[in-house]
């Protein structure tokens, strides 16, 4: 009877120990990820105390870092799972709030800098993330849920949106739930893209919708796919001047602190990114093609048009338009929501990526740092919205809140 205890005990020791070592090499770093922040990023003091000319919540309050020029207040918050966000054709700002499976709006009728409320625009609905307003007039409000795309009618008065149309069935979420909407720019602004990322980590698709950007008339009809080879590409921009879409992808875990990089992507219709074969620029992945069947095809694919630094999450992506002062005009701002699968964090921060007008790379710094803290992640970024006059919002998922930050030389 000795030598079976023995036999269960060797087996459970060996089973320990390989969680251990995978743990210390790939989940060591997740608290900030997954822990509750460990205080409220922002207090929000009453109206009266803070008079019209100055920030609606008090700047101590804020501890982030952003350059000279800019501050940062919060518009909105008690938001939990804030992440797309779009302006209705009245200039009001709308917020996919996914993980309450609603859409709301954030009215600022008075324009003292902070959302009046936040008003439920739709409920009910699957884990909601892509917003689009479309090419109608006037326009109709687009929505992506996990599972399919709706086009609803929309009143910018009452923030109201009825009259749902199904216009795509998406595939069932899998380890990546969300789908995300760009309609393209004129003379095809009929065109929807669809963004759905893989339903794994690394592995061959069964269902031909995972992993690509999909395209689809505003009707929902002729849905076929615009790009693929995308894990997971879960925020598009258009290019201002180039009229090119850009997006962000996030690369396979598991390859180690470093590998694979995450990437910034100039998307092509009809071209192959990679995945799950190769990565960043067209590097083959010999961990999950181990025979080499596939190294060849790598180099037919469309390299990575930036690397990022892996496991950083980029989300959200602007340009900033022609209105804004040289030195911003035509960059880029890319929210990097902060790693999980790293035994040491990254990310948690918004980066500027400096472009000339064509859209060729010149640099990248930090733009807005400060979420990440020895004691925890007080928040993480998702997306962006840069306007031309100075303005720009920012969503957190993780605090609930929707930033404001304003330039003062415009």
């Amino acid at each position: 009877m000795k030598k079976p205890v023995i036999i269960i005990a060797i087996i459970l020791a060996a089973l320990g120990l390989g969680a251990a070592h995978f743990y210390w090499h790939n989940l060591r770093g997740a608290g900030p990820a997954l822990l509750p922040p460990p205080r409220e990023i922002a207090r929000l003091p009453e109206a009266a105390k803070a008079p019209p000319s100055e920030p609606a919540v008090e700047p101590a309050a804020i501890p982030l870092k952003l350059p000279p020029g800019f501050a940062i207040t919060i518009f909105s918050k008690n938001l939990r799972g804030a992440r797309v966000l779009a302006l209705d054709p009245n200039g009001n700002l709308l917020v996919s709030l996914t993980s309450q499976g609603k859409v709301a709006a954030l009215p600022d009728k008075n324009g003292d800098g902070r959302a009046d409320a936040a008003v439920t625009v739709l409920a009910g609905l699957n884990r909601p993330h892509g917003l689009a307003f479309g090419p109608e007039d006037p326009p109709r409000l687009y929505v992506a849920e996990t599972d399919q795309v709706a086009a609803y009618d929309y009143d910018p008065e009452h923030f109201s949106a009825t009259h749902k149309r199904k216009i795509a069935e998406l595939p069932p979420g899998g380890r990546h739930f969300t789908r995300t909407l760009l309609f393209l720019p004129p003379p095809q602004e009929h065109r929807l893209l669809i963004s759905v990322g893989s339903n794994c980590d690394v592995c061959v698709e069964k269902d031909w919708r995972y992993a690509k950007i999909l395209v689809a008339d505003a009707s929902g009809a002729n849905l076929e796919t615009y790009a693929s080879g995308l894990r997971n590409a879960v925020f598009m921009a258009v290019h201002p001047l180039t009229r090119h879409v850009w997006t962000t992808e996030m690369g396979r875990d598991f390859l180690g602190d470093d590998l694979p990089p995450d990437e910034i992507n100039i998307v092509m219709e009809g071209e192959n990114y990679g995945w799950p074969w190769c990565y960043g620029k067209r590097v083959h992945d010999g961990q999950f093609d181990a025979k080499g069947t596939h190294r060849e095809f790598c180099t037919d694919t469309i390299p990575s048009f930036i690397d990022l630094p892996a496991h950083s999450a980029p989300l959200g992506l602007a340009f900033f338009p022609k209105e804004w002062p040289k030195e911003f005009r035509y960059n880029l701002l890319v929210a990097y929501h902060g790693s999980w699968n790293r035994s040491v964090p990254t990310g948690y921060k918004v980066v500027r990526f400096k472009l000339d007008a064509a859209g060729n790379f010149l640099g990248v710094e930090d733009f807005i740092t400060g979420w990440l803290t020895p004691q925890g992640a007080l928040g993480r970024p998702v997306d962006i919205l840069i306007k031309n006059d100075g303005m720009i919002f920012i969503s957190d998922d993780k605090a609930g809140v929707i930033y404001r930050v304003l330039y003062d030389k415009m």
